[in-house]
């Protein structure tokens, strides 16, 4: 049962988390560096919960992080896309990448399809991504999107004891910076 869209972009295709997704999460929720602004490492039992939970949040509100396939290899290599649990800071589109597919470019191209997706489909208004101050790597990519820092502010318990950047941008700013990247015929 397929509980969302796949997406396509040239080297990746987006599509809801699949039962055999699961290794490939877990070993990536393992790794300490590619998880330290996400909330650090999981055990396999939390990052199982974790997975189920995305899995649910598909299911509950038609919308969650997608699962990043490389096309090339067929391999799950990240998660990307819609994300508002309750009490989020608004509507975000966010990003991980297995640390082993870091500087290809994937975190990007994987999120233009899917905050695409979330203005066209969801009908999204604005699209933020909350990042942790000292995040450089997860601001770049911001920034590559054309999202600019909106504001400091606090996810929802139990993570709310540090202060997040939010970055993002509105639906209209979203749409003349698609209109200006068309090429002219």
């Amino acid at each position: 049962m397929q509980l969302g869209p796949s997406l396509e972009t040239p080297r990746l295709i987006l599509r809801p988390p699949q039962a055999g997704d699961f290794e490939a999460w877990a070993a990536f929720k393992a790794d300490a560096e590619a998880t330290r602004h996400i909330g650090g490492i999981e055990p396999r039992s939390a990052a199982y919960r974790s997975f189920a939970a995305m899995v649910g949040v598909w299911y509950l509100q038609g919308s969650a992080m997608f699962s990043v396939i490389e096309k090339a290899t067929g391999e799950w290599v990240g998660r990307v896309g819609p994300w508002q649990p309750e009490g989020w800071p608004g509507t975000e589109v966010g990003w991980s990448i297995v640390r082993d597919r870091w500087g290809r470019g994937y975190g990007p191209e994987a999120a233009v399809a899917a905050i695409d997706w979330a203005f066209d489909e969801l009908h999204w208004s604005e699209v933020i991504h909350t990042i942790a101050p000292d995040n450089v790597n997860s601001k770049a990519v911001a920034a590559k999107l054309g999202s600019t820092l909106l504001r400091v502010g606090r996810l929802p318990a139990p993570y709310d004891t540090k202060d997040i950047e939010i970055w993002g941008q509105s639906r209209g700013q979203w749409l003349a910076r698609r209109e200006r990247q068309q090429p002219k015929g």
